[in-house]
């Protein structure tokens, strides 16, 4: 899809302003819900000495980011939505920017992995280039990202006051391959149901030297 700067930039905007005004009622919904099987994904497909350098891209409220320290990784968040990243940092004790995805500020060559989980998918796809070779670039020669997006058939736009990409396995793929990724495996959740009832698509992938 093309889309303008403009355009790119309302959706995202209006998109973390839905999440800011309501930061709560999005935490007190999915602060119990279970993605040790993502976490799990990450972690075990990096191979590098422990403690691992984590980025939670998406951080929300900081429920994984608090999963990944009480671990004992270093772990710091990100999160474009302000209100997320203050509480992220209450709850987890952690260091988190606050960044727009598409204006992402990152160390090069700093972390061993990347949680995007339920994250990206908000990203428009004429950014979605752009946002993924800023995450190859941060991460460490061979370092890992993990993502988990809901699946459709390449469509996009508002769903509600939320922008959203929903793609295959076979288009995120071809995202994923030409920022300079290979994949280690996905998988769909959640785990034990009919492929028709389940909604998100997880993928891990290997950065490559």
């Amino acid at each position: 899809m093309t889309q303008t700067p403009e355009e790119i930039d309302r959706a995202t905007r209006q998109t973390l302003d839905y999440y800011d005004r309501h930061a709560q009622q999005f935490f007190e919904g999915t602060h119990d819900h279970d993605v040790s099987q993502n976490i799990a994904a990450l972690l075990d497909a990096i191979e590098a000495e422990l403690p691992y350098a984590i980025l939670d891209l998406g951080c929300g409220p900081g429920r994984d980011l608090t999963v990944f320290a009480g671990l004992g990784h270093t772990a710091i968040g990100v999160d474009g939505s302000a209100r997320f990243a203050e509480m992220a940092r209450a709850l987890s004790g952690c260091e988190v920017w606050c960044q727009d995805f598409v204006k992402l500020d990152l160390p090069q060559a700093r972390f061993d992995g990347v949680f995007a989980n339920a994250a990206l998918f908000h990203v428009p796809s004429a950014a979605l280039p752009q946002v993924l070779r800023a995450l190859h670039a941060t991460l460490k020669p061979g370092g890992v990202l993990f993502s988990s997006n809901p699946r459709g058939q390449n469509q996009e736009g508002w769903n509600g006051e939320r922008y959203g990409s929903y793609y295959d396995h076979a288009t995120w793929g071809h995202f994923m391959a030409a920022a300079g990724f290979s994949e280690l495996k996905h998988y769909y959740r959640p785990p034990g149901l009919a492929r028709d009832q389940q909604p998100w698509l997880a993928s891990v992938w290997r950065k490559l030297l």
